[in-house]
């Protein structure tokens, strides 16, 4: 019985990963709005009513396809964060975090360079008649947690110049330090909110076209403007 068992979880985990490969061929070739239940069946040769017993709505297909994307993204950050920190595993070398920053840009960069329909999905204009779920949420901050960690590492073993606060904002500021990064003091975990929606920002800006005729040399673009993020949060100008 169990093998039984373990040959149909087997052909179930097969199908899934048939039936999610061809809804990102659809993505590829349509985008979100039309991807369709229907559609992926035919492609498939299966019947609609089959296709059903894996995802029973689009949206529940949409939801596993988000989650599979931001857990690749950020699977990758933190790849790429668990090496540069080996790579600069002594704290007290001179720029060991900001490294780790700029590697960990890099890495997400390169991420969505190769799957730009997937970050289409993420951080692209949201779908029409679809919610996101809380299921969503813990895969969305894994880059986030990531750029956390190495500001969190490098006020604990270096110390990091506070950036300015202005008194208006401070409140804020320390509900965001209380809810997303209790390790940091609020002066640096509101620029770091900031640095993190500009990178996805200069993500977009290149994915989409926007630096079309306007920057051509874009990965030394890329990691100056992601240095000058880790300025605002304070990774280039060490307290004495």
């Amino acid at each position: 019985m169990s093998a039984i068992r373990g040959a149909r979880e087997r052909a179930r985990i097969e199908v899934t990963a048939a039936i999610k490969d061809e809804a990102r061929k659809q993505l590829a070739a349509e985008g979100a709005a039309k991807l369709s239940l229907r559609a992926v069946a035919r492609e498939l040769g299966m019947v609609s009513s089959a296709l059903y017993r894996y995802f029973p709505s689009r949206d529940e297909l949409l939801t596993a396809l988000i989650i599979d994307a931001y857990d690749s993204v950020g699977e990758t950050a933190e790849r790429a964060h668990w090496t540069a920190a080996a790579e600069n595993a002594a704290p007290a070398r001179p720029g060991a975090h900001l490294a780790r920053w700029v590697a960990v840009a890099c890495a997400v960069r390169d991420w969505a360079l190769a799957h730009p329909h997937e970050y289409a999905l993420i951080y692209g204009s949201p779908v029409p008649g679809y919610t996101a779920p809380q299921a969503t949420i813990g895969p969305a901050s894994r880059v986030g947690l990531v750029l956390i960690a190495i500001a969190e590492d490098a006020h604990r073993e270096e110390g990091i110049g506070l950036p300015p606060l202005t008194a208006e904002l401070r409140p804020e500021a320390e509900r965001i330090a209380a809810d997303l990064a209790p390790g940091l003091p609020p002066a640096v975990a509101a620029p770091l909110v900031a640095a993190w929606s500009q990178l996805f920002g200069l993500l977009s800006f290149e994915i989409f076209g926007q630096f079309n005729r306007v920057v051509e040399a874009r990965e030394a673009f890329f990691r100056q403007a992601v240095t000058e993020l880790a300025r605002t949060v304070g990774l280039l100008d060490r307290r004495g």
